[in-house]
């Protein structure tokens, strides 16, 4: 396929795809997706395809739960092992596929270029993809799968109100498909936190360290930053539901990460045709790796950036009002410091 056919590439082989971000039906803007388009793009295909892991994981992967009334080692390092496997095929697929066989060159790559061409000091061993990968499976899913752990024995124990399916099956349905709006609405909150000067410090710099994101970059993170994104599946201990929605929660958080670190606006598909590919729906995140301060999420299910006034569409003008933002946090900083100034100088 000829990416430039779909968009621009500028000087330093960076792509942009010609269209613009789109925002839901009921925001007044030039951009705003369809009405059948937003709902579809609540569930297909992303959402469809975790819910479908999350089935796959409850009646195939799941010990029984009067075993998991008591810790024990079997049962725990089962989850363990399923959920760092499926992870790391999940998000490895992507990787080898795209950046280590390169297997579409730079063709709708956001970042002309590939991490592993890039050592820096900012990684360990001095290579993003190890150190990506190292953060991703051995810190973050191991508390992913500490979380589920204590969830599951707190339900087997009886120390949440377990709902029955068969009794509230719209209830519990509507949780499993609005997961992703929660998700979205508390990631956006939480991550505008974490870009507090000294969390970002703390914390949140070590995700942003990858400007030019890869897959495994997806849950690279601080210890501290991955608990705070799996924490809202305790909820589930609050209301009335069922552990099978706080485990689908754990792997949407956990799963739902590649989405906005794939890198390339679409996947090619040369298996199934010249012109075949799956549009990756990841630019609007790979737009804050870039930028930093827009689109703290997706706005895929509601526009929080559009909201709050931090909204990117990708294009030349979204450039330009970024750019404006900018200059006007930068005169009201500077404002306060020169009255801070004045008043140090009265006599």
């Amino acid at each position: 396929m000829n990416d430039l056919d779909f968009g621009t590439r500028n000087k330093r082989g960076d792509f942009r795809p010609k269209e613009a971000i789109g925002l839901p039906p009921f925001v007044n803007s030039p951009h705003t997706t369809s009405t059948l388009g937003w709902l579809k793009g609540l569930v297909w295909p992303w959402n469809a395809l975790i819910i479908g892991i999350s089935v796959f994981w409850w009646f195939v992967v799941v010990p029984d739960f009067e075993t998991m009334k008591t810790f024990a080692f079997g049962w725990i390092a089962q989850l363990f092992l399923a959920k760092w496997v499926a992870l790391f095929l999940w998000t490895g697929v992507f990787e080898w596929r795209l950046f280590t066989q390169r297997k579409q060159s730079s063709r709708f790559k956001y970042n002309g270029k590939f991490p592993a061409d890039q050592p820096s000091d900012y990684f360990w061993f001095k290579s993003q993809n190890l150190d990506n990968f190292l953060r991703s499976m051995f810190v973050s899913v191991p508390i992913c799968v500490a979380f589920e752990v204590v969830i599951f024995w707190a339900f087997a124990n009886g120390h949440a109100h377990w709902i029955d399916a068969a009794a509230h099956p719209v209830y519990l349905g509507a949780i499993v498909v609005l997961t992703a709006v929660f998700h979205e609405a508390y990631f956006f909150f939480a991550h505008r936190a974490m870009h507090w000067k000294p969390w970002y410090d703390w914390c949140h710099k070590i995700h942003h360290n990858s400007v030019n994101v890869s897959p495994w970059t997806a849950m690279s993170n601080h210890p501290l930053e991955s608990a705070l994104q799996f924490a809202p599946a305790f909820l589930y201990l609050l209301i009335p539901a069922a552990p099978f929605l706080a485990m689908h929660h754990l792997n949407f958080v956990a799963f739902s990460a590649l989405v906005g670190h794939i890198g390339f606006d679409k996947i090619e598909l040369g298996e199934l045709g010249e012109h075949a590919a799956v549009d990756s729906a990841c630019y609007s995140h790979y737009l804050h790796h870039k930028h930093f301060e827009v689109n703290y999420c997706d706005n895929g299910s509601l526009p929080w950036d559009h909201w709050f006034g931090s909204f990117h569409d990708g294009t030349a003008e979204g450039d330009r009002l970024m750019a404006e933002r900018y200059q006007q946090k930068l005169a009201k900083l500077n404002g306060a410091t020169g009255a801070t100034g004045d008043g140090n100088h009265k006599d």
